[in-house]
């Protein structure tokens, strides 16, 4: 759960690593061994360690594996949710580009959070009341069971590989600059520890983890903010007025702009933000795991309270950096730069306002918080596999509990292998990168055909087949010839996809695609298709027929 932090806040709290530069990127300078974050860190993982031993006795069958036996509440699954926004690329990625760029932070926070109202009001009642397990359940539900589950179990994977490569390096890379281990110890150490909570725990132990850890890391960012506003006497005109004094950019801190270069990708990179959190499959199971679909909606509504909240925090932080931390020397290197990189400034200031102790816990918080987001995307990675692939393509919906369960257990521990092996291999790449390109791919392949099955009474298996291959071939083409790989990564001279972002394309050819090859289906099995819509849109708006809560 603590690795879904920086998963889906990593969504896009990874991504201000791309414009904040900094730690979580190419080189870091390993640190002392910070005594007080591993007594945290260890403190922390017990803890989380005798809750995964709780939960695994309640673990007995597939339901209570994959969605707790949708017996969370709707506080708790916000909370939980909110945690796996609240991640450590969240909350050192924008905080950081406060710390940089100013007021263009604020901006950035905002705009996401406008992706969950597209989730309280389109996705989360209707995929409450259709599904059981995964959201492709509720994609195949009038549609092929094989072809469907096949595009949807395949768009949920790769956006959960390549979530799971920005986990693991951001987990070495932070390791290696706030424990003093070696990367590659940290990579095995999370690869580990995200199996056991998996394996042993299912969603019932993630989902209290990952509830600690928002718990623990909205008070530690409330105490940096208070710390903050006490030294500027509560007065936010005198903490805006002394950043603009002592920031190399003076006033151009508090004036938007800077975060994109051009509208397109302003475009692009918005509308990979606001849908791609409702094609993200470790953020759309979570809605399972509640009662009802009251449940659900209850969930969105605090779950954007929380991240609101949070991200109001990362904004008082980001300037406290800037009165604390860039003015102190003690945290600066020979030539002037910030220890560790920007994207350290959080850390910096929690050591500024709390002394060794507190920079200790914050560090364990970031650490665990990577831990939780791995944890929910290997559980997102498990459940496609097992439930979609093997028991309803494979198995042809035959499968029974006790086979099903077994599969999602090897898948785990394959996952985790995979995500140690991709951890290692892909050290030195670009986090940010990897973390838009899930984005961009969950926004072209998983929104579209999702939104449709449940909203347009024409979609055909034809259509969402051809459309959504076609959204997830185009967002990973567009962004291997864009300037990011084409240029950083493959050292050409000039991208030849001009933009960084290719969502606002990819999702215009999913949609295309999608409408034309559905409009033109005239089979048998087409008509049949369009016909069994009303019966799925009665049971999506009253829950007639949806599984219940399992008793515990």
């Amino acid at each position: 759960m603590i690795a879904r932090l920086l998963s889906a806040i990593g969504l896009m709290a990874i991504t201000p690593a791309l414009w904040a530069a900094g730690a979580l990127e190419g080189e870091v300078q390993r640190q002392p061994l910070n005594t007080a974050a591993i007594v945290m860190f260890l403190a922390f993982v017990g803890a989380t360690l005798c809750i995964t031993y709780w939960a695994s006795k309640r673990n007995t069958s597939t339901s209570d594996f994959y969605t707790a036996g949708g017996s969370i509440s709707g506080f708790q699954n916000g909370l939980a949710i909110a945690g796996d926004y609240m991640s450590a690329a969240s909350f050192l990625g924008i905080s950081a580009l406060v710390f940089t760029s100013g007021y263009d932070g604020l901006i950035y926070s905002i705009g996401f959070l406008v992706g969950w109202p597209v989730i309280l009001f389109l996705i989360a009642e209707r995929l409450r009341n259709l599904g059981k397990y995964t959201f492709a359940d509720v994609a195949s539900y009038r549609l092929k069971q094989k072809e469907i589950r096949t595009l949807s179990a395949s768009g949920s994977l790769v956006v959960v590989a390549f979530y799971l490569i920005a986990q693991m390096v951001g987990a070495g890379k932070l390791i290696e600059l706030l424990f003093g281990l070696d990367y590659h110890v940290a990579v095995i150490l999370v690869g580990i520890l995200m199996v056991m909570y998996v394996l042993f725990g299912g969603m019932l132990a993630t989902t209290w983890v990952q509830i600690i850890k928002a718990v623990l890391l909205l008070s530690g960012a409330s105490f940096m903010a208070l710390m903050v506003m006490k030294h500027v006497n509560f007065d936010f005109g005198m903490l805006f007025a002394e950043a603009v004094k002592v920031h190399a950019k003076g006033e151009a801190i508090m004036s938007p702009g800077g975060l994109v270069k051009d509208p397109i990708s302003a475009i692009s990179l918005g509308l990979a933000l606001m849908f791609g959190t409702a094609g993200l499959p470790h953020i759309l199971m979570r809605f399972f795991t509640v009662s009802d679909a009251k449940e659900a909606r209850k969930s969105v509504f605090y779950a954007t309270g929380f991240i609101g909240y949070f991200y109001i925090l990362t904004f008082i932080i980001g300037f406290g950096a800037i009165l604390l931390v860039s003015t102190n020397p003690m945290f600066k290197d020979a030539t002037g730069a910030l220890l560790g990189g920007n994207n350290m400034a959080a850390v910096h200031l929690a050591n500024a306002v709390g002394g060794s102790w507190f920079l200790g816990f914050i560090s364990a918080v970031a650490f665990a918080t990577i831990l939780a987001v791995v944890a929910g995307l290997t559980l997102a990675g498990a459940s496609a596999v097992s439930h979609d692939l093997y028991a309803s393509v494979l198995k042809k919906g035959k499968a029974n509990e006790k086979d099903e369960l077994r599969v999602s257990k090897i898948t785990t521990v394959a996952l985790g292998v995979l995500a140690i092996g991709l951890g290692i291999l892909f050290e030195k790449q670009n986090i940010a990168f990897m973390v838009g390109l899930a984005f961009s791919i969950a926004a072209s392949c998983n929104f579209p055909v999702l939104f449709l099955s449940m909203y347009w009474k024409n979609l055909t298996t034809r259509g969402a087949m051809i459309g959504g291959w076609l959204g997830l071939v185009t967002a990973v083409t567009l962004m291997i010839l864009g300037p990011t790989v084409w240029v950083q990564v493959l050292g050409n001279a000039e991208a030849i996809f001009p933009y960084e972002y290719p969502a606002l394309f990819s999702m215009i050819v999913a949609f295309s695609g999608i409408w034309f090859f559905s409009i033109t289906d005239t089979s048998q099995s087409a008509a049949e298709e369009r016909a069994r819509f009303l019966p799925q849109f009665v049971r999506s708006q009253t829950g007639y027929g949806a599984s219940g809560a399992v008793a515990h």
